[in-house]
């Protein structure tokens, strides 16, 4: 029932638990239960979308570093240390 990987075991144990809880109460729906591990198509739009999040994302971030290292300078001058 469960091939080599463990990752596939964990819904074939639910859809055995879950079937085994629906016979016992005497219904007749059921479980069907599947793994895929990633989306496997292609989409160039979600691809340039991720991209062009994560790099404005990134922008933001390093627009806002150099003024906390210059923050820590000048809380070091003050002080004297």
């Amino acid at each position: 029932m469960c091939s080599p990987e463990p990752i596939n075991c964990y819904p074939v144990l639910v859809n055995i638990l879950s079937n085994t809880f629906l016979r016992l109460f005497n219904s007749t729906a059921r479980f069907r239960v599947w793994s895929q591990l990633f989306y496997t198509g292609e989409n160039p739009e979600l691809k340039n979308y991720i991209f062009f999040g994560l790099f404005t994302y990134l922008l933001v971030l390093a627009a806002g570093l150099p003024p906390l290292f210059a923050m820590s300078s000048v809380e070091d001058h003050k002080v004297k240390s």
